[in-house]
């Protein structure tokens, strides 16, 4: 009996379609996509608590940032370093949101991980259970030993999400946002491989 090669190991140049429960984490299909990313990207909470920079108002939808929108989402299914999935409701079919894996870093075996729910999936489970399948994907099936996030201090509602999913407080940095007349804080969070269900220990 010869030995079989091993199977490749895999990495973000891969875009796999997760199944969860209530959601399916699926590749970026653009003009599919557009319509309800239009949605998503001109609301006022993702605005308020995605942005690095306050944005009172979303910004004049024209043809230039539809253009730009387009190249950009257009490309993520290409790029080796990073993994950009959609949120899709099982029970519609329709898209949500995005998580992503980005910030890899190899040697040490790390990555950042972020999050974007459209006003049509909050408030019904769907980040918590986003985060956990992304998670999972990054530790258990990319081999990663750490994967973690920043949450503006203001959004309780992430916050919550990502310690319900795993995610424990490692510090914060303070004052990182001005929002209106007041500074906000960002919170890091991070989970372990050391910490997550099912991670193959001896990997570690």
């Amino acid at each position: 009996m010869t030995d079989q090669p091993a199977a490749p190991a895999a990495t973000f140049a891969d875009k796999p379609t997760l199944e969860g429960e209530r959601i399916v984490l699926r590749p970026v299909r653009p003009e599919e996509d557009l319509p309800w990313l239009r949605v998503m990207l001109q609301d006022p909470d993702v605005l308020k608590y995605t942005s690095p920079v306050h944005t009172p108002v979303a910004p004049e939808w024209d043809e230039a940032m539809e253009k730009r929108i387009v190249e950009w989402y257009s490309t993520r299914n290409e790029q080796p370093d990073r993994l950009d999935l959609i949120i899709v409701d099982r029970s519609t079919g329709r898209g949500v949101g995005e998580v992503v894996l980005n910030e890899w870093d190899e040697p040490n075996r790390s990555c950042n991980l972020r999050i974007c729910i459209g006003p049509d999936g909050r408030d019904r489970g769907f980040g918590t259970e986003a985060v956990r399948m992304a998670t999972d994907h990054a530790i258990r099936t990319l081999g990663l030993n750490r994967v973690s996030l920043g949450v503006y201090a203001f959004n309780a509602r992430g916050q919550r999400a990502y310690e319900k999913a795993g995610f424990k407080v490692e510090g914060i940095r303070r004052q990182v946002l001005r929002y209106g007349d007041r500074w906000i804080d960002d919170i890091d969070m991070a989970v372990l491989a050391a910490e997550w269900p099912g991670a193959d220990r001896g990997n570690q």
